[in-house]
């Protein structure tokens, strides 16, 4: 029995012996690994004071503290530029007359506690197209014009061999509930703030005119044009309802600025 006591005592006392050894080790480790993660934290601010500083080397487009310039490459920051411009009307204002958007300032619309535009205005044109006069508010044109600038030309451009001269549409603001296959809604619609516009087709530079009731569902290079440049608009707006979506959007794309994601 005391052999057994005196062998065990002998091994626990060289367990102990290795893990004096090992402590040191660790420790070494885990400083190494919280003095790298300090200088990595350290060179990320550095680098981002860098790089948003007012001289900075870093593009505007993928600059996060620079306005929205409309017309600049799309890159990961400028979602963050539009919503920032979206929520400040002199930014937004800014964007759009910078990019040449005729977007002329009115006075705040209120006609109740549900309806109203803010940071309202008259649209007469985007970046390119034009568009009949419509009172929306500066947010939902800002959107439009992207929309109409990085998708609708481009896309005229290379399935129809031109550009597109105006957008056709059925107006923003209108102070009424949501409409829905079952008839009407308790909610209020984003039109009732403006918040969406109606797309009902397009006028190229060609002469052609091209409708969603007449060509969305056609073989050629019309209906696939459409096709395209409603998947376009998914990208720059919240919500957007089509053709596809039920028979009361047959004729028209509902673009809406606020939602939560839906596009069909």
């Amino acid at each position: 029995m005391g052999r057994s006591n005196r062998n065990i005592t002998v091994t626990d006392r060289r367990d102990m012996e290795e893990e004096q050894k090992r402590r040191p080790l660790l420790q070494r480790v885990a400083l190494f690994l919280l003095s790298s993660a300090l200088s990595i934290a350290v060179l990320c601010v550095f680098a981002m004071w860098l790089f948003i500083r007012p001289d900075s080397v870093l593009p505007d487009h993928w600059n996060p503290t620079r306005p929205l310039d409309i017309k600049a490459p799309v890159t990961p920051v400028t979602r963050w530029q539009l919503f920032a411009a979206s929520r400040d009307g002199a930014m937004c204002r800014s964007a759009l007359s910078k990019a040449g958007v005729q977007f002329r300032k009115m006075e705040d619309l209120v006609t109740g506690g549900h309806c109203g535009i803010s940071v309202r205005g008259s649209l007469s044109s985007v970046v390119t197209a034009k568009v009949s006069g419509v009172e929306t508010r500066c947010a939902t044109a800002l959107r439009l014009a992207m929309w109409e600038y990085h998708d609708v030309q481009p896309a005229a451009r290379q399935l129809l061999g031109t550009d597109v001269s105006q957008l056709l549409h059925v107006g923003s603001y209108n102070c009424r509930k949501m409409r829905t296959s079952r008839g009407t809604e308790s909610a209020w619609s984003s039109h009732a703030t403006a918040s969406a516009f109606d797309i009902t087709g397009v006028r190229l530079s060609d002469g052609r005119k091209l409708t969603l009731l007449k060509d969305w569902k056609g073989t050629g290079n019309e209906a696939a044009f459409l096709h395209q440049i409603w998947r376009g608009s998914c990208k720059w707006f919240r919500l957007v309802l089509g053709p596809d979506y039920n028979r009361l959007h047959a004729d028209h794309f509902h673009l809406q600025s606020n939602g939560w994601g839906f596009c069909r």
